[in-house]
């Protein structure tokens, strides 16, 4: 794992930039979620997906890849998370009080 973090940090920060983007610039939406049982199914493929790459069920590249996407797909949680958290911070601030 550390040599995948050291040999692509460019991609994992770009992931991190555009996450934080795109938390900034979110607009949120009330609609229709999914339904709860595709949710559970979300989750249980999730969660096989994650068990796959920390057992190497997946050798060689391919296995690379997925570890790779799932790191940068977390880099981009955070950022989203990160961006969405600072823009309610400095709007909250901006409004007046009541």
């Amino acid at each position: 794992m550390g040599f995948l973090v050291i040999f692509n940090w460019s991609w994992l920060l770009l992931s991190v930039l555009l996450g934080f983007a795109m938390g900034w610039i979110a607009v949120v939406h009330r609609g229709r979620g999914v339904s709860k049982r595709t949710s559970q199914w979300l989750a249980l493929l999730a969660v096989a997906v994650v068990a796959a790459a920390l057992a190497h069920l997946i050798p060689g590249r391919p296995g690379y890849w997925l570890d790779l996407a799932l790191l940068m797909f977390a880099m981009y949680i955070l950022g989203c998370a990160a961006g969405s958290w600072l823009r309610e911070r400095v709007l909250s601030r901006a409004r007046p009080a009541n």
